[in-house]
């Protein structure tokens, strides 16, 4: 490996480890004032509230890793620019094409990092987060599970749900158990589906059977809607179901798999499980628009100048990303398009505004 390589390749690991201090520290702080009061409400111990905050850690490191690496690109290429150390590189015969081979192999290594980091740790460590958030600050105690198959437990109903998708926020095989004071079933409503409607649940293909008291009537009604109170809400419905980032891939990809055999819709699943992939791809992208912005004969520029350029281009680019995803997620775009078309994009126009500087 050449010097230069090694030079650069160190200068942007120490870069990136400071910018990923630096911004896990302020987000960190954030959220401990936002949510302090919460924990001393609910007198949770320290020791919890620390462990929930060391648990938010990899999750946040997942989602700030392409901006610190395209930061401490731009910091390193600029420092070196300001130095005067580009131009006398340039001078000796050495291309921006060389400088952007350890570059662009960091980007590559840093993506396949960031994917098993996103695979393997970030699933434990928000599921153990969210444990500490629902059971300690919440007291969520009512749910039986956050797989697929909800059970839930109010007053004097069980209520379960098959599936439940955030993204409609819509409930399928929906299942009311009332019970009398002596915990004997009574009533029985199944909902094909159901979706809140103000402070009740409107019900979509019922039926519904009731049982008197002593047991020897029993009554079945079929209803193509019903209104119904429930002491449950979407909120609840959300934390309770086991979220996309708590599921490792292949874990995400057989869930979806249990879903569509039960022939419920599975879209904003697919979308997460091709996001999985395409969001850790983005590192590359970063590397190669950070040498961009550094690199252009135009530039004449300061460090602050490039990095508010760096800033500019990952605000644009998360923005144009979650647009297309949210078309994911309500079936506008397929599940494969939504989340790589933004990187397809960045990566064109990062490609085009290197090879007019190289």
């Amino acid at each position: 490996m050449y010097i230069i390589h090694k030079y650069l390749i160190k200068e942007i690991l120490k870069y990136f480890c400071v910018v990923l201090v630096v911004v896990i520290a302020i987000y960190l702080a954030v959220e401990f004032f936002e949510k302090i009061d919460n924990f001393i409400e609910k007198s949770v111990p320290l020791s919890h509230a620390v462990k929930y905050f060391i648990m938010k850690t990899p999750f946040i490191v997942a989602q700030i890793a392409p901006v610190g690496i395209l930061l401490a690109v731009i910091i390193v290429l600029g420092l070196m620019g300001k130095n005067n150390e580009l131009t006398a590189l340039k001078s000796s015969g050495i291309g921006a094409a060389f400088l952007l081979k350890p570059i662009l192999v960091m980007g590559v290594v840093f993506s396949i990092g960031l994917f098993f980091l996103s695979d393997l740790l970030v699933p434990f460590t928000m599921s153990r987060a969210d444990h500490i958030w629902l059971r300690e600050v919440k007291k969520k105690t009512s749910a039986f599970t956050k797989k697929k198959d909800i059970w839930i437990r109010s007053k004097d109903k069980i209520i379960h749900v098959k599936y439940y998708n955030p993204a409609r926020q819509t409930a399928f095989g929906l299942t009311v158990n009332y019970f009398n004071p002596d915990f004997k079933l009574v009533k029985r409503i199944d909902a094909e589906k159901g979706e809140q409607k103000g402070d009740g649940w409107l019900l979509s293909g019922v039926m519904q059977q009731t049982v008197d008291t002593a047991g020897d009537n029993h009554r079945v009604a079929f209803r193509e809607a019903m209104a119904i109170s429930l002491d449950l809400s979407r909120d609840s419905l959300q934390r309770m179901v086991k979220k996309s980032e708590e599921m490792r891939f292949f874990e995400l990809l057989k869930y979806i798999r249990d879903i569509e055999t039960d022939g419920y819709d599975a879209v904003p699943y697919r979308v997460d499980l091709q996001a999985k992939i395409a969001f850790p791809f983005v590192c590359i992208i970063m590397c190669l628009a950070g040498a961009g912005i550094v690199i252009r004969k135009t530039s004449g520029q300061g460090i602050a100048t490039g990095i508010a350029w760096g800033i500019s281009i990952a605000f644009l680019y998360w923005i144009f990303y979650s647009f297309c995803v949210s078309l994911g997620y309500g079936g506008i775009l397929p599940p494969l398009v939504s989340v790589w078309l933004a990187n397809f994009v960045f990566l064109c126009l990062g490609i085009v505004v290197v090879q007019k500087n190289v």
